[in-house]
């Protein structure tokens, strides 16, 4: 999904506010605030990865997965795409693949609650494992959870009418795509997060609600196919349908993969030494 900018175009579906006037400076708005939050989020775990060091080495390519993360989710919100997609439903799926899956999928393998635990001082660390700890993030964070919360609002996207009442009202846009991105963040760490994770769910759990997650996202891309959202062009539906099967189906690959790379890791058979160095690594992130 992306954003809109100045130029927002009255012709097309939410060309408008929700009032029916043209209210440019909504979007305006919403464009800084993305700008902001996005620079705020690479400040923040620049500055956390620094301090993260000092307890240890950090791997570099978990830092540049945060920002190619970040540049994910800005390309679907901010610029080019995000202004092709007030007209295009096509461009808007590219959005879409970016801000509720590929850029997740970067954001979660960047460890950011690692860069946190390391960095904070010790009290607030415990703090912030007490809270990991807590009931309420232990249903939020549960695959069965994340997956209704993720594939189901792509449900209520594509086949109500809140997707052309995303585009009538800057509100109801931000709403939308902070759920995709958060619901997508909730779902990739739920089934391969790297995160220290105290409730984490057994793997035939985990691989059994991505076969589940993949098969309804893939009905969707069939039933979008078929059934384009109100104001969609049917060709222009059938082209954004099938980039959501197939570049869906990519990252999906990708998740089978790093649950598979998850559990043989967890299941080969560790050396002493391995076992003491894990314990270690254990020690230096709940420290």
């Amino acid at each position: 999904m992306a954003g809109h900018g100045p130029g927002h175009d009255p012709g097309v579906p939410g060309g408008h506010d929700a009032s029916g006037g043209f209210a440019p400076s909504g979007w305006v708005a919403l464009d800084v605030v993305v700008v902001l939050l996005l620079a705020g989020a690479g400040v923040a775990y620049g500055v956390g990865a620094a301090r993260a060091r000092g307890r240890g080495p950090w791997p570099w390519p978990r830092t540049l997965s945060w920002y190619a993360g970040a540049a994910c989710v800005g390309a679907a919100l901010v610029g080019p795409l995000a202004a092709a997609a007030r007209g295009a439903f096509t461009a808007h799926m590219a959005g879409h693949v970016l801000l509720g899956m590929l850029g997740p999928l970067l954001l979660v393998q960047a460890a950011p609650v690692t860069v946190a635990l390391r960095a904070l001082p010790v009290a607030a660390a415990r703090r912030l494992t007490r809270a990991l700890r807590a009931r309420p993030v232990r249903v939020l964070t549960h695959p069965v959870t994340a997956a209704v919360l993720d594939g189901g609002g792509l449900w209520l996207l594509y086949t109500t009418a809140l997707y052309p009442r995303m585009h009538a009202s800057a509100l109801v846009h931000a709403a939308v795509h902070a759920h995709v991105l958060l619901a997508g963040y909730l779902f990739t760490a739920a089934l391969v997060g790297v995160d220290p994770d105290p409730h984490r769910a057994s793997v035939r759990v985990r691989a059994a609600v991505l076969v589940a997650f993949v098969a309804a996202h893939s009905v969707l891309a069939k039933w979008a196919y078929a059934h384009p959202p109100a104001g969609v062009p049917g060709g222009d539906a059938r082209q954004g349908a099938q980039l959501m099967y197939y570049a869906g189906d990519v990252v999906d690959v990708a998740l089978m993969v790093l649950l598979l790379a998850g559990w043989y890791a967890a299941a080969r058979p560790r050396t002493p030494a391995v076992v003491a160095g894990a314990a270690g690594a254990a020690r230096r992130e709940a420290a």
